[in-house]
């Protein structure tokens, strides 16, 4: 296994284990950010843990975190998102998950998405294909979207309401799923596309190399292969360009 991806699968255990044992948690401590987004002690205490972990033991390298921000550039950069669905995990709901990825001169080369109360972890490294649980993945073959389960966020839906739309009529199926999970569907097979408006760097990175280990296309909305252009496309590949032309309608 790739090294960066066993240090990642490293940084994910030591996640699981703080954020399960604050799942659900009586005291949990749940605020309100200054984008009305809320953040617990979890979220919070599991991103300075990861950031302590790769300051002492990956020295050079720097960390792009959701609570934290940015702790300097550098050729090696990790980026994390220490509880992905954290109105889900405020509510006891289980799904959730930390997304953990590695840039390397802008290309990101690992990512890991561990999902602990719901027993789900899946991981990839460039070259090395897209897992969950150790079970390797590839996306659906489905060439048409009439034939096609699609899933969208709340974003998709209030901020273009109409092209959102005419991409879940046109599906066979349409079923929205929480943050993280609806891409790592459409590495799994289980979806053909998702698609979601407002997304961060700590949430696209760790999904678009498992989705492209997979055998589909990550894109913004514009098409270019980025994590880091405010929104996130994953599809099979095949249905990729067809929905992009409805979503820019």
């Amino acid at each position: 296994m790739d090294a960066d991806l066993r240090y990642a699968l490293e940084l994910a255990d030591a996640a699981d284990a703080l954020t399960l044992a604050r799942f659900r948690a009586v005291d949990l401590h749940v605020e309100t950010k200054p984008d009305l987004t809320p953040v617990t002690d979890a979220d919070r205490a599991t991103e300075r843990m990861l950031r302590e972990r790769i300051a002492a033991e990956r020295p050079g390298e720097s960390v792009l975190g959701e609570e934290e921000g940015d702790d300097g550039a550098g050729e090696a950069r990790w980026i994390v998102d220490p509880i992905d669905g954290t109105r889900n995990f405020s509510r006891g709901i289980p799904v959730w998950a930390t997304l953990i990825a590695l840039e390397r001169a802008g290309t990101i080369v690992c990512g890991v998405a561990s999902a602990p109360a719901l027993g789900r972890r899946w991981w990839a490294a460039r070259g090395e294909g897209a897992y969950r649980d150790g079970e390797r993945l590839a996306v659906s073959r489905i060439a048409s979207l009439d034939d096609a389960s699609v899933s969208f966020s709340r974003s998709s839906l209030l901020t273009a309401t109409e092209r959102t739309l005419a991409v879940a009529e046109r599906a066979w199926h349409m079923q929205p799923f929480s943050d993280f999970w609806a891409h790592l569907l459409v590495a799994e097979g289980g979806l053909e596309v998702a698609f979601e408006h407002e997304m961060s760097p700590w949430d696209n990175a760790a999904l678009q190399v498992i989705v492209e280990e997979a055998g589909g296309r990550f894109s913004d909305l514009s098409g270019a292969p980025r994590h880091d252009g405010g929104s996130a496309v994953s599809t099979n590949g095949l249905l990729h360009d067809g929905v992009l032309a409805l979503l820019n309608a």
